[in-house]
């Protein structure tokens, strides 16, 4: 079994690191350079794989996902819960028209991606434990707010302003677990993430249902305005257990001992993430990464997965119009989802298993494309159902590896990596704008152009993803600390008392 080297410590060590100062460096040796850290004093070379190692990602799970998975359900829940609220009165009760209803769904997202690169350049500086349950905790604050609107005007502002400041969460965490993760770790954990927007599809109509119906009128309280009481309630109540647990930068998180912080830095250096004693400007780091045609390959990715991925909003639509009725045609998307969250972990953990990011999107990506192509042409409804699972699962399996292909391949400055991963979100979600039009009632039963289209994103994402591969190996990342002002990167990271608790 593996496990860390440990060597003496010279005279020179022994003056220059103190008891609780680790120490990471380059070793150079005859065969490979060396990641060194030291712990008490005492010199060790990290051994990826280790026993060590092993307890220490665990742990990170552990606490990492108790929080992100939870938070990310909330997240979807207090976003969507407008629809389940919509069909339990809210629409009767405001005097909402369909297209005063269309302005509230569609005037979130405008504000979701204005605050993204904003959020993700303070989140460099900050502690992401008090950052992102603070920005859970106003968000969850508004959704509760949203049970005393009387307007439709108030709706639609108050959606604006929920938008806006959910527009931190989804890209801090993305920033945070790719500082966390070496990069053949990182695409499962972008799965696990993204497990918990496909089951809350299933949990938030469960819990609609049952707080609609069974608090209709408690306290001279509509049920659908307790609805957003009691969610947004949740989500404040958990962004504050939720600060104790959640990690920091594995330099400063308190939880870890000393000798873990050593590992955990030791292991992201690694694999050349981010810098450690490094200053860039906001401006420039902004600059840097707008100026990387890395950046604008990965968004485009991304914005075809995620355009094709805008069929989610019309799967129970779909189901309906394949024949089923009533409750059948909504207990009917939840196979859809189970193949769906199947399929997404497997493409995950083959990617992290294979090292590889490419195929990994190519392949599911067209697989979806196919399988909306050929539903264009097919009118047996058991066919079209297959075709709708492995539709929904290929493009929902390709998010997560571009995902976390983008931080994989710009891995440093932090600062570059937080604007650049914070950009293709921004920019890539715009398909959740258009993505709506693209299924006219005009064209049921068949929406043969938004399965076309559909398709069309699927393909191009593929194919996007193996020019990707090409153009990321003719020409391999670098950085110039000097063009864009910045500190060169250091080879060190102190950990000490003080450190942590910063």
């Amino acid at each position: 079994m593996s496990h860390p080297t440990h060597s003496p410590t010279t005279p020179e060590d022994a003056d220059k690191f103190g008891a609780t100062d680790v120490h990471i460096e380059y070793a150079k040796t005859a065969e490979r350079n060396e990641v060194v850290y030291y712990v008490d004093g005492g010199r060790r070379v990290y051994v990826p794989g280790s026993a060590e190692e092993r307890r220490l990602v665990r742990k990170i799970d552990l606490h990492m996902f108790t929080c992100v998975s939870v938070l990310y359900l909330l997240n979807y829940l207090d976003r969507q819960n407008i629809g389940n609220a919509k069909v339990g009165g809210m629409a009767k009760d405001l005097n909402l028209s369909s297209s005063d209803y269309s302005v509230a769904l569609l005037v979130f997202f405008p504000a979701y991606l204005l605050g993204q690169i904003p959020s993700n350049l303070i989140l460099v500086h900050v502690r992401p434990s008090l950052w992102l349950p603070g920005i859970t905790l106003l968000w969850g604050l508004i959704a509760t707010l949203i049970s005393q609107v009387k307007t439709k005007e108030a709706l639609i502002g108050i959606r604006f302003l929920l938008g806006f400041v959910e527009s931190g969460f989804f890209c801090g965490v993305l920033f945070l677990l790719s500082s966390w993760y070496r990069k053949a770790e990182l695409a499962k954990r972008m799965a696990y993430f993204y497990s918990a927007a496909i089951l809350s599809g299933a949990f938030g109509g469960l819990l609609a249902g049952g707080v609609i119906t069974g608090l209709e009128g408690k306290m001279g309280i509509r049920g659908w305005r307790w609805l957003f009481i009691i969610e947004g309630a949740l989500t404040m109540f958990f962004s504050i257990v939720f600060v104790f647990v959640l990690p920091n930068w594995p330099v400063n998180t308190k939880w870890l001992t000393p000798e873990e912080k050593a590992l955990a830095a030791a292991r992201i250096k690694a694999d050349h993430i981010g810098t450690v004693q490094q200053k860039m400007s906001s401006w420039k780091a902004t600059l840097s990464a707008l100026a990387d045609w890395r950046t604008y390959l990965f968004t485009f990715m991304y914005m075809m997965v995620v355009g094709a991925g805008t069929i989610t909003y019309f799967v129970p639509t779909l189901t309906a119009n394949l024949g089923y009725t009533g409750n059948k045609a909504q207990f009917m998307t939840v196979p859809i989802y189970a193949v769906t969250l199947v399929l997404e972990l497997v493409v995950a953990y083959s990617s992290d298993w294979f090292q590889e990011r490419p195929f990994h999107v190519a392949a599911p990506a067209c697989l979806a494309g196919l399988m909306y192509a050929l539903s264009i042409g097919i009118k047996n409804h058991t066919a079209q159902y297959v075709f709708l699972c492995f539709g929904l699962g290929g493009t929902w399996s390709a998010l997560p590896i571009v995902l976390a292909w983008t931080p994989n391949v710009i891995s440093y400055p932090n600062e570059k990596r937080g604007v650049s991963q914070a950009f293709v979100n921004m920019v890539g979600n715009l398909a959740s704008i258009y993505g709506a039009y693209l299924w006219p009632a005009t064209d049921a039963p068949r929406y043969k152009m938004g399965l076309g289209i559909t398709a069309a994103f699927c393909f191009a994402a593929a194919i996007s993803a193996i020019l990707g591969k090409y153009l990321t190996a003719r020409y391999p990342y670098t950085f110039d600390f000097a063009r864009w002002g910045a500190e060169a990167e250091s080879d060190e990271a102190v950990i000490n008392e003080k450190a942590s608790d910063a």
